[in-house]
């Protein structure tokens, strides 16, 4: 089961009733966060989760409302007691960034391991990162400066086939061993895990996208999300212009996304501070896809592979 909480859902700048857009994950006792804006480490002291275990912190882009948070929430890591690798994904410039930004903690009893990408149209197409059972995949985006969006995929193991196994003349005391993966020469002959699992059983695939245009790259990156994070910056369609002038997106074209890329839930997100009632402005979102949600502090969802 992986649990996912939307931390904040707000975008530009804190406020009394809106943390920062970020996002926690947490699986099988790995942790992936996305972004860290001001208020980020508060509002995850209030979920409760923990920080000792995060493994991975992702960063959309560089904008001070995304990363800001990022130093004190390394400082309140170390605090814990963590001493293993710490990894950090960004685009470009992430070394220039990190390094300015832990200069206020320069003494951290764990290394920072930094994966920065250079902007090019290519990262869906492979993963970069895998954390046990957990794949991160990242896509450019559209923005005033180099963004990424990203997609988190939960592989599940194949089931084991008894048939398969006897068919195959598998000897009963390698089933265990050859179903865990491992590949096992026994009396000279080698066996591998095909020759004992089923079919691919489906995983479980969430993707997040923030401070974007709706390019047409989005909809294979998120194809077929179980959840589906996005921004929604504007609820109106009459703010459209402004939504180009500053490469954000309407709730209405975050919708459009999310049907074309045939997702199954969507949450909208990374809301302006002008915008203080979202849910007003639903409507414009589920008269496209039905299943579209408001973004809430702290919203938490538990997904479960299907069967």
């Amino acid at each position: 089961m992986l649990d996912v909480c939307l931390l904040g859902c707000g975008g530009s700048m804190p406020t009394p009733y809106r943390y920062l857009s970020s996002l926690l994950l947490s699986y099988k006792g790995h942790k992936i966060l996305i972004d860290c804006g001001e208020g980020t480490q508060v509002s995850m002291k209030l979920l409760g989760w923990g920080f000792k275990d995060i493994d991975v912190i992702c960063l959309t882009h560089f904008h001070a409302d995304h990363v800001i948070g990022l130093p004190g929430l390394l400082l309140t890591i170390a605090n814990s007691g963590r001493e293993t690798p710490l990894t950090i994904i960004g685009p470009e410039g992430l070394s220039k960034v990190v390094s300015g930004l832990t200069v206020v903690s320069p003494y951290l009893p764990y290394s920072l391991d930094l994966i920065e990408l250079p902007f090019n149209e290519n990262y869906y197409e492979d993963k970069l990162f895998e954390l046990g059972d957990l794949d991160i995949f990242a896509l450019p985006l559209q923005h005033t400066s180099p963004c990424l969006g990203y997609s988190i995929t939960v592989n599940r193991k194949n089931k084991f086939n008894k048939e398969k196994a006897t068919k195959n003349n598998v000897p009963l005391k390698l089933w265990n061993t050859l179903q865990k993966g491992e590949i096992v020469e026994f009396q000279g002959k080698i066996y591998n895990p095909d020759m004992v699992l089923g079919e691919d059983r489906k995983g479980i695939k969430i993707s997040y996208l923030t401070d974007t245009r709706p390019i047409y790259s989005i909809i294979p990156f998120v194809k077929n999300s179980d959840l589906f994070i996005c921004e929604g910056m504007y609820g109106e369609d009459d703010k459209s212009s402004k939504a180009v002038e500053n490469s954000h997106m309407l709730f209405s074209e975050a919708a459009t996304l999310a049907k074309k890329g045939e997702v199954k839930e969507l949450w909208l997100t990374h809301f302006s501070p002008s915008l203080m009632e979202p849910e007003s402005f639903l409507n414009n979102a589920t008269n496209i896809f039905e299943n579209t949600f408001i973004g809430e502090d702290r919203k938490i969802k538990a997904l479960k592979f299907q069967d």
